[in-house]
């Protein structure tokens, strides 16, 4: 079996190709190496994916070409190559489309011109926005935009859109509406519909994999596009305060890389036609002050500090059961937060 792995020199993809090293007989990477993830030239990925066997191949997933050329004679892709994160600004927003959408769209283009069938590709639980709540008077609702008047004054919770209430967060589903609040967000719900038109279009089968917040070794020191785990750990490791927004009291669920991982083999080893989204996470949840207060302990660093500072385009909570995935791939997460947290460390 030949699988590409487009993204597959960055901190998901490497463990997903070392996943994948023991059970398939070719793993190509396709990888841009762009400086804002590989800041030393790509010369540690370079290293990594020669010592996991795996052909490696410097190329842009927006490139056809070159992205055909390497597709010809493979069984199945694994797309990982995205621009990450919440990013910085509105200034983003087309780098973030071209990189996710269109490299996303010339990534199938290029499977369909080079005869392969199956890709398994990378969401996140971002395409759900807010989530799922219910009010108590008026049940299920999907809560209104957080309004920055609401979060100046510290209510960082958002209301019921009815009678304005207090809502409890529950568990969403991946039959949930999609409800991106941020343009990283609207992307993966853009690839996830691409890979579903394909899907139709072709017989293929794609799967769409909804990870949750990943951490574990080999994360990016912290970065504008770094995940939450990876911006405590850096000041964590550096003696200082991770600075935590709002009041720390935002509900995540934490999946190790490793986990991940094995998600990716259990979904790659279900070619079924068709478009199906699965959630991938831990099943645990966990506060944002929860995880700075683990990292600090675990450094010897002094306490989180809480900021009250937000970011328009966060959530608030967002938590999603993983059931799906267990019933149909027969995967589920078996790394704690705690054994993964003491297993950290930086590419």
């Amino acid at each position: 079996m030949r699988v590409v792995v487009t993204g597959g020199a960055g901190f998901i993809g490497t463990a997903v190709v070392r996943a994948l090293a023991p059970t398939v007989d070719d793993v190509v990477v396709l990888d841009s190496l762009r400086p804002d993830v590989h800041r030393d030239a790509g010369t540690a990925a370079r290293d990594r994916m020669s010592a996991l066997g795996a052909q490696l191949v410097e190329a842009d997933v927006r490139d056809l070409p070159t992205v055909r050329a390497h597709l010809r004679g493979a069984d199945a892709v694994v797309h990982l190559a995205a621009k990450v994160g919440l990013g910085v600004d509105l200034d983003d927003m087309d780098d973030y489309v071209s990189s996710n959408s269109l490299g996303t769209a010339t990534v199938l283009r290029a499977c369909h011109s080079a005869g392969v069938r199956h890709v398994v590709q990378a969401s996140s639980m971002v395409v759900y926005g807010e989530g799922a709540y219910t009010c108590d008077t008026h049940g299920p609702v999907s809560p209104a935009l957080r309004t920055t008047d609401r979060l100046d004054r510290g209510d960082f919770d958002p209301g019921c859109p009815v009678c304005g209430a207090d809502l409890s967060p529950a568990l969403v589903g991946e039959d949930t509406a999609p409800d991106p609040r941020n343009t990283y967000a609207a992307t993966k719900v853009a690839q996830e519909q691409l890979a579903a038109v394909w899907a139709r279009e072709t017989g293929g089968a794609a799967t769409s994999l909804r990870l949750h917040n990943v951490y574990g070794p080999g994360m990016p020191r912290a970065t504008p596009y770094s995940g939450v785990a990876a911006i405590f750990w850096t000041a964590a490791a550096q003696g200082l305060s991770p600075q935590v927004y709002e009041d720390g009291g935002q509900r995540r669920d934490f999946v190790h890389v490793d986990d991940v991982a094995a998600a990716f083999v259990a979904a790659l080893l279900r070619d079924v036609p068709g478009h199906t989204a699965y959630n991938v996470g831990s099943g645990v949840v966990h506060t944002i002050g929860d995880l700075a207060a683990k990292l600090s302990l675990l450094a010897g660093a002094p306490h989180p500090v809480v900021t009250g500072r937000y970011r328009l385009g966060d959530v608030r909570h967002i938590t999603a059961s993983s059931e799906r995935a267990a019933r149909e791939l027969g995967w589920r997460a078996t790394v704690p937060l705690r054994a993964g947290l003491d297993g950290l460390s930086f590419s």
